[in-house]
Order: structure tokens, then C-alpha cells, then sequence
């Protein structure tokens, strides 16, 4: 007697439907990089144990700067002829808490509450002298905390006063015979300082 034989059919699991397979066009999509963002020239993330390599490595060159807080993200830019001179302004405690005596400013009252381990230096960009307020003003319409003046392109004859912090550093370049100016002409960097005071960057 013969044995019947089970005719089985194996079927396969229905596919699912075509609203659950992930397809390229449903994932969101990331956000490119614009020609209008820039990669730092330099990158300090310990502007405190930098000192050394931020002034060597900025002598006598001509940019646009930021200060960042790490702790709360907030920006400070600012430009020089010569970075590594208008820098050394910040490591000097006596002439922050100077400027802080005589006017509010953001950057240094919080250079003072935080200090420098707090804060990476970032060379956004070196450039010709003549570009530095319109070079400056373009990273500070990118965003900026710190800056009390919003736009630096502002007429040189706009009636300011100057700065305390620019009064601070022209006052420590006229104290006689033991400072390396007495008796010369301004070097680029106060002419710099005191073309800052006339269109009144405070800091």
C-alpha cells in the first residue's frame, strides 16, 4: 500500500508594505556646509597654556580673532594689525581690572570670572590691514556675546571717546624713558589701538 503523499506548498511571508521600507528620500536630510563658513586658521583650545605658541606664532601679522567661552559658548571678535601685541593685552590681569575700573567690558569681565583655561583662541582669518573692520564686522554679524560694538565700520570721526582699554595700553606706551616707545613714532599696533578708540570698540 502506498503512502499519500503531503503536497505542501511553502509560501513566503507577505512583503511589507512600501510605506515601512526606510528609502533615502525619508531620512532627514544633514545640513551642508555653506562657502560662506570658514576653518579657522588657528586653533588655541587652552588659551592659557597656549600663551607661548598664540604670541610666537601671531608676531607681526595682521587678523581677525575670537575668544570663546567653553563653559557657556559665548564669542568675542576682535581684529588687530598685530595679533600677537593686541593678545598680550588679555594675559595682563592689572590691565584688564584697569579698563574694568574706568567701563563695562564683556570680554573682560569674563576673561577676570573665568580665566583663561576657560576660553580657546581662535584665528579666524589673517588679512591685509586695509580689510580688518570689514573682515571684523562679517564674523560679528555671524553672531557674537561679548561684543558691545556691533559694527566697527563706523565713520573713524563718529565723536567717541576712546576706549578704556585703548587709553590703558596708549598710557602704559607714554611712561617715560623705560618704555621701548619713548622717543619714537607710534608702531602699527597703537595706531591700530587708537583707530579702534575712534570708532569707539570698547570691548
Amino acid at each position: 500500500m502506498k503512502k499519500k503523499q503531503n503536497n505542501f506548498i511553502s509560501i513566503s511571508p507577505p512583503a511589507p508594505p512600501p510605506e515601512s521600507v526606510p528609502s533615502s528620500k525619508s531620512l532627514p536630510e544633514l545640513p551642508l556646509p555653506t562657502s560662506d563658513e570658514k576653518v579657522p586658521e588657528q586653533y588655541y583650545p587652552n588659551s592659557e597654556t597656549s600663551k607661548t605658541q598664540i604670541l610666537s606664532e601671531n608676531q607681526n601679522k595682521s587678523g581677525i580673532y575670537m575668544w570663546k567661552n567653553k563653559i557657556n559658548g559665548k564669542r568675542y571678535i576682535g581684529s588687530s594689525e598685530n595679533l600677537s601685541n593686541r593678545l598680550l593685552f588679555y594675559y595682563s590681569p592689572s590691565k584688564i581690572n584697569s579698563v574694568l575700573q574706568q567701563s563695562k567690558s564683556y570680554i573682560c569681565s569674563a576673561i577676570i570670572k573665568y580665566g583663561l583655561q576657560d576660553f580657546s583662541l581662535e584665528i579666524m582669518e589673517y588679512c591685509e590691514p586695509e580689510k580688518l573692520l570689514i573682515r571684523e564686522k562679517y564674523y560679528i554679524d555671524l553672531g557674537t556675546e561679548y561684543n558691545i560694538i556691533k559694527d566697527p565700520t563706523l565713520p573713524p570721526m563718529s565723536g567717541r571717546q576712546h576706549s578704556d582699554e585703548s587709553k590703558q595700553i596708549m598710557s602704559d606706551n607714554n611712561k617715560g624713558e623705560n618704555n621701548p616707545m619713548f622717543g619714537k613714532n607710534h608702531s602699527n599696533e597703537t595706531k591700530q589701538i587708537m583707530s579702534d578708540a575712534k570708532q569707539g570698540i570698547t570691548g
